[in-house]
Parts: structure tokens; C-alpha cells; sequence
């Protein structure tokens, strides 16, 4: 469908499932889908997010907004992502800016942020609006977290990325690249110097399988194969790459790009229950990415590097308390398979060492309250960093919630 196709096939239902129900930062879907002038329509779209042009291609539009959309019930759903990244590239071709609406009592607060991904670029934009003085403190030499670091070119193109960060600077947003916290960048300091701190710094240290063998040389976190893009030479080897997330499926399609003989997808539950978007999974499928569903990896074979996995298949059952189907492991299914690398991709904890000094919850994350307050006085934390759901999507809320609070505690100082 072309834009005036997808405009009449939108009902515009009173009741707004798509926004109220399916896009986490409640985007004003059907106003900016009818508005003709892309100008306003990318005003619309600026009331609630920051990025358009990005999270209309890469969110999980089936389980996300088109997911809700009523259309979808009988027939396709109306194509969301495809006007809203539409919208999001004209802005960037016309140079269309995020308005501004100061708040006179905020111009002269500063806040610090620490972490330059979608929470952290959200938090500083919706802020910015206000009026306050924002710095952004980035690890990395650019800005962007995951965009810049961790979802492949193929998927999402860094010139998009880098001109919609330009439109987040535009905003007066300063930054200070090659800054990390606990490194050559102190958490005090910048209490000091600010009125309030926000944390967003992410979680990218592969969480651990917990089985024998995955300290063996060979075992790599697909997290940070994707953020730092250090690979080694896949080139006619075989990889197994454990999880059903976007981070597995991005890991498994760049890992296969460069030269890998065969790479193997090994999930415990079942295709559908896969968290990774459905475009992701079929796009993975036709580049010749194999799947293995309703089976475990439970132990990884090898003298001194991996030379085989033990794996399991499981059954599905409902048990007390859950709300989806548990993987079980089915009793004497086992078998091994000859591998060269294996890639976890079944989640990620922070930094423990960076975050030492903040009260934690039970998972490992930065413990926040409902205004997103830390234990540390003026310390604001959000995204990945506190455990919250990890899309950009959920990380650019985080944000735009974490600036909400951020300004109601400036207000009463």
C-alpha cells in the first residue's frame, strides 16, 4: 500500500488499541497517520518519542502496536511501522526540528546523563524541550548505544541513527564522548555539579547459562560481539548461538555474514514464543540460518576450546504461578553436535563493578522507586540499567518517564 492506501485503511477506532494498548511510548498513531502535512504529522509524532525514523523500522511491530491493530483480526494490519518510518525520513531529509516548549523555571538547571542509548537520548530531549541544561556522558566515541553499537548496519543504517541524534543535539544537548563511569568519569562529580543525575547506561554483560564448559575459549556473549564488533574468524565453522531474542537473531545474521559455514539458532521453547519481531525470525530463515526449537544447551564439550554442545529437548508445560508454557527437559532426549563457537544471547546483567555504589534489586539491577529514584540522593536510573523491558522502544519510555520525574523534582527545589 501506498500512504493514501494505508491512511483509508486505518478505521481510526475510538478506542485507540493501537496506541493504548500496543506502543509502549503511546505515540498518537492515528492523528499522525491521517495528518497530510508531514511537518505536523512529525509534530504529532514528537509529543511522545524522538525517534521515528528508527523504531519505525526495528520495534516489534506484530507484538507491538500492529499487534493490537483491529484490522489485523481478519485480514493485515494497518502498516504502522511503515508510516511512522516515513514520516521519520522526511523529517531527516527536510530537516524538520523537535519543537521546544521552556519552562522558565528550568532554564537554569542542569542535569547530567550517563549513557548516550535510546533511554538515555530520550531522557535528554524531553528535558531539553523543557529548557534545562543537559550533558550526555557516553563510554563509546559516538553517541547512540545499542543503535551505534549493537543492531547490525543491514538492519538499521547509521546514517539514520546519527541524523536523528543530531536532531536530539539540535535540542542544545551537549555531550562528552569517551567518558565512563568508574573509568575516567566519577558518579560524585556529577552530583555535585548537577541538579540531578539520570543512569542509563545499559546492561551488556552476557548473562551466564550457569552449565560446564562455558568458560571454555570459544564462548563468546553476542552482546558484545555486537557492541564491539571483535569476532573471530567464523569462516567454514559451525556456531551455535542459544536465545530467541532480536539479540540472538542479530547476532546469528552478522555471524553468517561473515563466513560462517553454518549457524544454528537454539531455542528451549517453541518458534512462537520467540521474543525476537517475526521479520527478524523469517529474514534470519531465508539467509540460511538453521533453527532448533524446544531444546537446551546443558553442557559445552571441550579440552581447552569448544568442540561440541551437549543439548536436550524439552516439552512445554503450564505450571502454577506462570503465565506462559515452562520448558522442561525431556529425560534421556540428549545428543551432541560438533560446534566451533557457541554465542549466548539469552539476556545480560550490568556492570557490577560500575553500579556498586546503588542499592540493587534481587535481579542484579539498580533498585529505582516509582519517581525512577535511585538510593543515591538526586541519582535518577532507567532502561536496561534497572531491569526495565528491553526494546528501544521501552528504553526511550524510560527516558521520556525518567525527564517527566527529573523535571517535577527540579520544580520543588
Amino acid at each position: 500500500m501506498n500512504e493514501e492506501e494505508i491512511r483509508k485503511y486505518c478505521l481510526s477506532c475510538k478506542n485507540k488499541p493501537c496506541t493504548n494498548n500496543g506502543c509502549p511510548l503511546g505515540n498518537n498513531i492515528q492523528d499522525f497517520i491521517h495528518e497530510k502535512d508531514y511537518k505536523k504529522a512529525y509534530e504529532i509524532l514528537c509529543e511522545t518519542t524522538v525517534f521515528p525514523a528508527v523504531c519505525g523500522r526495528i520495534c516489534p511491530h506484530e507484538k507491538q502496536c500492529q499487534g493490537s491493530c483491529i484490522r489485523g483480526i481478519k485480514g493485515e494490519p494497518v502498516s504502522i511501522g511503515k508510516m511512522e518510518s516515513l514520516i521519520g525520513d522526511i523529517s531527516i531529509k527536510e530537516n524538520y526540528k523537535i519543537l521546544k516548549n521552556i519552562d522558565n523555571s528550568l532554564i537554569d538547571k542542569r542535569v547530567a546523563i550517563v549513557g548516550g542509548g535510546p533511554a538515555g537520548l530520550t531522557c535528554a530531549a524531553f528535558l531539553a524541550k523543557k529548557g534545562v541544561q543537559v550533558k550526555i556522558y557516553e563510554k563509546h566515541s559516538e553517541l547512540g548505544g545499542l543503535l551505534s553499537h549493537g543492531i547490525p548496519e543491514f538492519r538499521l543504517s547509521q546514517t539514520t541513527v546519527k541524523a536523528t541524534i543530531d536532531k536530539i543535539l539540535d535540542l542544545d544537548v551537549q555531550a562528552e564522548l569517551n567518558r565512563e563511569l568508574g573509568k575516567n568519569l566519577e558518579l560524585e562529580e556529577l552530583i555535585q555539579a548537577n541538579d540531578a543525575v539520570f543512569v542509563s547506561i545499559g546492561a551488556n554483560i552476557p548473562a551466564k547459562m550457569n552449565i560446564e564448559g562455558e568458560n571454555l575459549k570459544g564462548v563468546y556473549g553476542g552482546n558484545d560481539l555486537l557492541e564491539y564488533n571483535r569476532h573471530p574468524s567464523y569462516v567454514g565453522k559451525t556456531i551455535a548461538v542459544t536465545g530467541g531474542g532480536n539479540v540472538a537473531m542479530d547476532s546469528a545474521r552478522t555471524i553468517k555474514r561473515l563466513g560462517a559455514d553454518k549457524v544454528i539458532i537454539i531455542y528451549r521453547r517453541a518458534e512462537e514464543q520467540m521474543p525476537a519481531e517475526k521479520k527478524e525470525i523469517e529474514d534470519a530463515k531465508r539467509e540460511g540460518i538453521e533453527f532448533l526449537f524446544q531444546t537446551n544447551i546443558i553442557r559445552i564439550i571441550g579440552v581447552e576450546k569448544v568442540e561440541k554442545i551437549e543439548c536436550i529437548k524439552t516439552e512445554l508445560v503450564q505450571k502454577e504461578g506462570e503465565k506462559r508454557l515452562v520448558p522442561v527437559n525431556i529425560k534421556n532426549s540428549n545428543y551432541t553436535m560438533n560446534v566451533d563457537y557457541v554465542v549466548m544471547a539469552t539476556g545480560s546483567k550490568p556492570e557490577g563493578n560500575v553500579i556498586r555504589n546503588f542499592e540493587k534489586n534481587k535481579w542484579g539491577y539498580i533498585n529505582i522507586d516509582e519517581k525512577m529514584q535511585t538510593s543515591i540522593p538526586k541519582v535518577f536510573a532507567g532502561g536496561d540499567v534497572a531491569g526495565e523491558k528491553s526494546t528501544v522502544a521501552w528504553a526511550a519510555r524510560s527516558g521520556r518517564n525518567a525527564a517527566n520525574n527529573i523535571i517535577k523534582f527540579l520544580q520543588k527545589k
